[in-house]
């Protein structure tokens, strides 16, 4: 009941400082996440419930042993978030929508008094994210909507863990816990970019010390395949996302930037056809391209992925201590962002030759 009243209450503020457009985006948020918390019952209860089905209750098991672990072994928040399970009937729990206007990789932003400036913004439902996406494609935007199977709300609330993904294999199941402990470790308002990259680090250091300790060989297999072609697909990606930027910093008219982003565009496409023929006919990224693609594909992977390997060099720095990590990204975070990103630059720039590149 207090995250009835606390989300009530957020909402309350929030709509106050609403235009109407803007008041019935944070309506649908709201209503979202209340559908969400009704629905939500704790662990515990639903593993000794006899009317639980059995492979449901293995997974709710296995997932509150990665969420103690995460506390535990990892340093993370100790707290009510993932310790109750809601089953929401849909492949996603929201939609996020990227915008970038038609010559740029820099993602239009969406400001909110609580969670500050953001890449994207979210729709619980996919008619309302397809309905923003539509009108910034009628002013000439690049659009992306990527489904999302959790989302954090920042310790605010009892985040639960949800149907859309408690049937990932361990590996999977465990990085996307991390990542979202992870928000409610560290958050800087208005700074995306910083956010996701320093969640998908811990999320990383996080499944290598849970699958050494409590995987399987067949684990550890299965979760460095799809590592091994994640760090393909971003590789590709991030490439022609630099080569896009550098065709808008030309002198060249509309017409011709057209022309060659369509190039590139084909290019890419053309590339991942042959990576995922190198995979022997893995999908998992189809759904990436099954859209229109353009500049907010590129932007949308930036996001997560742009200072992943300075988050990796402090860590390193640190001596893989992750107490002592966190201290040392809270002090990046209390920095004027300029100066943080100069010092990120820096930590990516003193990382080894020959470390891995970004998952």
């Amino acid at each position: 009941m207090n995250g009835f009243r606390n989300t009530i209450a957020l909402a309350m503020s929030l709509l106050a400082l609403a235009g109407c457009t803007t008041a019935e985006y944070y309506s649908q948020a709201v209503v979202g996440h209340l559908e969400i918390m009704h629905l939500a019952k704790p662990i515990p209860e639903l593993i000794a419930d006899p009317v639980t089905s059995q492979p449901l209750r293995a997974r709710l098991e296995r997932v509150q042993g990665m969420r103690d672990f995460a506390s535990r072994e990892l340093g993370l928040p100790d707290n009510g978030s993932y310790r109750g399970y809601a089953d929401i009937g849909r492949r996603y729990v929201v939609w996020n929508v990227f915008v970038t206007p038609e010559f740029s990789v820099t993602p239009r932003k969406s400001c909110f008094p609580v969670a500050g400036c953001v890449s994207y913004r979210g729709y619980y439902a996919m008619t309302d994210a397809e309905r923003y996406a539509a009108d910034a494609r009628a002013q000439g935007d690049d659009v992306y909507i990527g489904g999302v199977p959790a989302y954090s709300t920042l310790g605010w609330f009892d985040d639960p863990v949800l149907s859309t993904f408690i049937r990932y294999p361990d590996g999977e199941l465990a990085r996307l816990l991390f990542h979202e402990l992870a928000h409610q470790e560290v958050y800087v308002k208005d700074d995306s970019v910083f956010n996701e990259s320093f969640a998908v680090a811990v999320e990383r250091e996080g499944v290598r010390r849970w699958l050494a300790q409590h995987g399987t060989h067949a684990d550890r297999s299965e979760y460095d395949e799809l590592q091994k072609r994640k760090r393909g697909f971003v590789a590709l990606v991030l490439r022609y996302r630099d080569r896009l930027a550098a065709l808008y910093r030309e002198p060249l008219s509309d017409a011709q930037k057209r022309a060659a982003k369509a190039r590139i565009i084909s290019e890419m496409e053309k590339d991942y056809r042959a990576l995922k023929a190198d995979w022997g006919g893995f999908s998992g990224y189809d759904r990436f391209f099954a859209q229109r693609v353009g500049n907010a594909h590129v932007a949308s992977i930036a996001t997560y992925t742009q200072f992943v390997p300075a988050f990796d060099a402090l860590l390193a720095s640190e001596g893989n201590d992750l107490p002592r990590f966190y201290a040392a990204v809270k002090a990046l975070a209390a920095m004027p962002k300029a100066e943080r990103d100069a010092a990120l630059r820096k930590a990516a720039a003193s990382r080894p030759s020959g470390t891995p590149a970004a998952s």
